[in-house]
């Protein structure tokens, strides 16, 4: 099933809404390549409602281009891609899948939140205009509510005095918790989180943490996680997937994956990253 826009296919082909149960998201045959190289082949693989799913594995294995097809930043080669029960990477027309319109993706992206490693905060607004600019000008909220939730969410990731700072006179750390509330201010249905670590010295790193793991356990919201940290997938995530040259070679519960890895590519990861 191919993405490109003189294409068109059934959209009783693959999936189709009467077979999604609870799936909130659905990889049919993706391919993603740049070039000649193939980040993901032929990549199936679900997320339920209310799941949260750790994605890890080697870097360059194909982890975030998951997460940057999902927010429509790249497009799939090949295979279809469902949210919801909705195509993401195509259009329905009557009884075919199209390639989609920007107005169509602009309406699925809205059901889609993400957290970047790179906090992309907009250095010229304070704080509460960086989570109040989407939900007035993408959500149609008004300034006064959208202002209200974005309190709200401060108080959540415990930056409630923080509203008319500047990000630039923030730790990373704190900019990391903006930025995590500013993609809850959408109320997605949907939270990526790209190592949202990464980029944050040591000591920072168990309150951005902390903050998830709050939201995780206090929300319904489908999480997909791409994490060097291992004991927070452990903790948080209730299924994970490891990858290897863009397939997963393993999956199972964190118990199984982090005790008991029944693959030597798993073991092998686990042991290179757990002794860094």
């Amino acid at each position: 099933m191919s993405t490109d826009a003189t294409d068109s296919t059934d959209a009783t082909d693959g999936a189709t809404t009467t077979e999604f149960g609870d799936a909130m998201i659905l990889f049919e045959k993706v391919v993603k390549q740049f070039g000649d190289h193939v980040v993901l082949d032929h990549l199936d693989f679900k997320v339920r409602q209310g799941e949260r799913v750790a994605l890890i594995g080697p870097s360059g294995s194909g982890k975030t281009t998951i997460l940057r097809l999902l927010m429509t930043l790249e497009k799939a080669n090949d295979g279809v891609i469902w949210v919801e029960g909705e195509p993401l990477s195509h259009e329905r027309k009557k009884d075919k899948l199209v390639a989609p319109s920007e107005k169509y993706l602009r309406g699925v992206r809205k059901k889609i939140g993400m957290v970047f490693q790179q906090f992309n905060l907009f250095p010229n607004m304070t704080v509460i205009e960086n989570i109040t600019e989407a939900p007035v000008h993408v959500l149609g909220r008004s300034k006064e509510e959208a202002k209200q939730r974005a309190r709200e969410l401060l108080e959540t990731v415990g930056l409630a005095d923080k509203e008319d700072a500047h990000p630039t006179t923030l730790s990373g750390g704190q900019q990391q918790r903006v930025a995590i509330a500013r993609a809850l201010a959408m109320d997605p249905d949907i939270l990526l989180l790209d190592e949202v670590t990464s980029a944050l010295d040591p000591e920072l790193v168990a309150d951005v943490l902390g903050v998830l793991r709050n939201i995780a356990k206090t929300t319904d919201i489908t999480m997909l996680i791409v994490t060097h940290e291992m004991g927070f997938a452990r903790d948080v995530a209730d299924r994970v997937l490891v990858f290897d040259q863009g397939k997963i070679v393993e999956e199972g519960s964190p118990t199984d994956i982090f005790t008991n890895p029944t693959q030597e590519r798993t073991r092998t990861f686990l042991k290179a990253v757990l002794a860094d």
